[in-house]
């Protein structure tokens, strides 16, 4: 069987870690690194293995021994580099999220040909909690679905030993800010729990940015939203309610519900945390109940990398866990939900 002959853009957090997945996998070969800055990427390519080190993503590109690409680099970087690759007959693994906006998804769908193009979106469905509520909602119990929830905030914890990266909260380099980082996780893993067959045609939306007297603890030059609040309406009659925020005078709030016509079921999506799945059921008798279908104690481990799964859909001629089509409805939500934003009316989604 030929191995999957990997480059990896970008030798940041994100790019280490795909390399550190790809040295244990059997079916990758990482055979070149990319990076602006020297040092990371000399270091990266001598701790990996890999055999050639470029200063630039699209020299990686060109290098006929890759067959398929990482892009971990900032959002704004991965655009122009995702479709330069798929053009160049690469196979594409993208950080999250997708892209600045639809319209560049959308050019991506265009160049991909026949090649595998994935995006890292789907990591938190790689868990086996999200598997167990995949499957019980599959199996009907919650009945018709109303009300799709998701509400976190993240208290703001004072003076950090270092400001976030520049681009963590820039228009311009990340194509927005909370919502880009973290909203993407959370529009995949809810999507995909119910099976992506939820429609969404309708957002109205508010963003709020950073709050002013955080501000001294951020990057120079970050002008994108910390906190955002979307109502959306998808075909039928079922609604997803979206909030997550960041640096907030408020105390943490961890909440991923879904709601039916039946039942409820109650979820933590993160990982890193002791947490349970609860089934809220109703009956004239005894009226609601709640009975724990799943827990565990402690942090779960991740049941398979990103970069591994795409190595899978490869070598097995399958989908990934988050193709580009399903990219491109959590893009149009999103962007969806920054024009609503701006201009005050409800959106609607094509």
């Amino acid at each position: 069987m030929e191995r999957v002959r990997l480059g990896v853009v970008g030798c940041g957090v994100m790019g280490n870690r795909h390399l550190q997945a790809a040295a244990g996998c059997p079916l990758i070969e990482t055979v070149a690194v990319a990076d602006r800055i020297r040092e990371r990427v000399q270091a990266a390519a001598e701790q990996f293995g890999a055999v050639t080190a470029y200063a630039t993503g699209r020299k990686l590109i060109a290098d006929p021994d890759v067959n398929a690409v990482v892009l971990a680099t900032a959002t704004a970087d991965r655009d122009r580099l995702a479709i330069a690759a798929l053009k160049a007959g690469k196979h594409v693994l993208i950080e999250k999220p997708v892209a600045m906006n639809a319209w560049v998804v959308e050019r991506m769908m265009a160049a991909r040909g026949d090649r595998v193009a994935a995006c890292c979106s789907a990591r938190h469905r790689c868990y086996e909690s999200a598997d167990v509520a995949r499957d019980f909602i599959a199996g009907g119990a919650l009945g018709e679905l109303r009300l799709i929830y998701c509400r976190v905030h993240e208290p703001d914890q004072g003076t950090p030993q270092k400001p976030p990266p520049p681009w963590r909260l820039n228009r311009s380099m990340n194509g927005g800010g909370i919502l880009m980082n973290w909203g993407c996780y959370d529009l995949d893993y809810l999507l995909g729990i119910t099976g992506w067959k939820l429609r969404p045609r309708l957002v109205l939306a508010q963003t709020w940015p950073v709050p002013p007297r955080s501000l001294p603890n951020m990057a120079e030059g970050s002008d994108a939203e910390s906190h955002f609040a979307a109502l959306i309406r998808c075909e039928g009659a079922t609604v997803i309610s979206f909030e997550r925020g960041e640096y907030m005078g408020a105390h943490p709030q961890k909440a991923w519900q879904i709601v039916g016509t039946h039942s409820a079921l109650n979820l933590v999506m993160t990982p890193w945390e002791a947490k349970a799945i609860t089934h809220d059921d109703a009956s004239t008798q005894a009226g609601v109940t709640t009975r724990t279908i799943w827990q565990t104690d402690r942090a779960e481990t991740m049941r398979k990398e990103m970069v591994v799964d795409f190595a899978e859909a490869i070598v097995e001629g399958r989908k990934p866990m988050t193709n580009l089509e399903e990219s491109l409805l959590i893009q149009k939500v999103t962007d969806a939900i920054y024009r609503s934003a701006a201009t005050g009316h409800a959106v609607k989604i094509r």
